[in-house]
């Protein structure tokens, strides 16, 4: 016979991970009750995000081109839509997306590696500027008491050879490339020729699971959003750069553009990578005057676009906090190699939209992760109940002075 509350089970499950006594239940606060305590959940939780992790890092030069040919369907699909309102044929709007994004993606890939094979063959030309560079930075280093095989490893990644084999490991070898892009090609077919049935399908879950479907609905918008925008403004930063380089004749310009125009994709960290082969080229060319005119001019492109132009523009499509964006980039570089790098907010939307979004029960934990537009609220009554509490204490304490 029962009163109509829950009692905990004989197996000794927990009544609550916040409150095991039930104290909670009699004073009307019910709490949700869990088989095992919060914190055994926790572990597992945490757990089972290591094995998945290790799972995608072992199928990563599979799973980078799949994930990127994803966010290339999505942010696609809105265009073939599109011609098919217009009356094109499903079939030719379709193909005609396809051959269009993947020649663009195929004609950017190829051109930095033609850029690249220039840059390697003009290198050797600068051989002895870099050794002296590198051993002056070494000096520099060992007077103020660096370890002498760091200092060593520094002067190494000086040489020639160091720097070409490490840009060669960011683009891989030919067949790499090419094999990528026939996975990619390939995919790209799939998908699209799949997403047909999407709207459909959406309008199916959305019966059965409408917190899913509107999260799978605002995750595809705000990634969409966020890439078009993001493409759009790193072409604008990588011709600015471009330019600027030719002018101030630092070697490899077109390279370090279609470098700039990468690392546009990967916030907090990309600015830093993009910025160091160009002043390095241009202090061997111009010494300190063209150096730090790059730094400056880097400086005032990245300030604009990444943080005045790109914020007002994409607005809340992300709402990621800058700490969780910066550990995001590590996490996925770590995870899937420098795709990983470039989609680390479009592959943390989808975590977020999977794990929080699709939950109505999830929902609170958003503010803490960067959904702030209720907390900027809060604050700014806080604020103006601060302040008039300020002008209210002035007040009183020169009535006290007067009187």
């Amino acid at each position: 016979m029962t009163d109509g509350t829950t009692n905990p089970s004989p197996e000794g499950e927990s009544l609550s991970a916040g409150d095991p006594s039930g104290a909670d239940d009699l004073a009307g606060t019910a709490r949700p009750r869990y088989r095992y305590p919060r914190g055994t959940i926790i572990l597992l939780g945490l757990a089972s995000a290591v094995v998945v992790s290790a799972g995608i890092a072992g199928i990563r030069d599979i799973l980078a081109p799949v994930l990127l040919t994803l966010v290339l369907t999505i942010c696609a699909y809105p265009v073939g839509a599109a011609l098919e309102k217009r009356g094109v044929p499903r079939g030719i709007a379709t193909g005609s997306v396809i051959l269009v994004v993947f020649a663009l993606l195929a004609g950017f890939t190829y051109t930095l590696v033609i850029a690249f094979a220039q840059f390697a063959s003009m290198l050797p030309d600068y051989a002895d500027q870099l050794t002296a560079a590198g051993a002056a930075i070494g000096s520099w280093l060992q007077s103020i008491g660096i370890d002498a095989a760091q200092v060593q490893s520094v002067r190494q990644s000086f040489d020639p050879s160091s720097i070409l084999a490490f840009f060669g490991g960011l683009l891989g070898s030919v067949f790499g490339i090419t094999g990528a892009l026939v996975i990619v090609l390939t995919m790209l077919i799939l998908m699209s020729a799949d997403a047909v049935y999407v709207p459909t399908i959406l309008r199916q879950l959305g019966r059965r699971r409408p917190s899913l479907a509107t999260a799978l609905h605002d995750y595809a918008s705000g990634v969409r959003k966020y890439m078009v925008v993001t493409t759009l403004l790193g072409v604008v930063q990588g011709l600015l750069n471009t330019l600027a380089l030719l002018i101030l004749g630092v070697p490899a310009a077109l390279l370090w553009g279609l470098l700039a125009f990468l690392c546009s994709f990967i916030p907090n960290v990309g600015y830093f990578f993009a910025i160091i082969p160009p002043i390095i080229f241009g202090f061997l060319v111009g010494g300190w005057p063209t150096a730090i005119a790059v730094v400056v001019i880097y400086g005032i492109i990245n300030a604009v676009v990444q943080s005045v132009v790109q914020p007002r523009v994409v607005g809340n499509a992300v709402s990621l906090s800058q700490t969780l964006t910066f550990f995001s980039v590590l996490f996925w570089a770590v995870l899937i190699g420098p795709i990983g790098a470039i989609l680390a907010i479009p592959l943390t939307l989808l975590v977020r939209t999977i794990l929080i979004d699709s939950d109505p029960d999830a929902q609170w934990i958003r503010p803490a992760i960067g959904d702030t537009s209720e907390t900027r609220t809060i604050m700014r009554g806080d604020d103006a109940v601060a302040k008039s509490e300020r002008m209210a204490a002035r007040q009183a304490k020169k009535a006290r002075k007067a009187g």
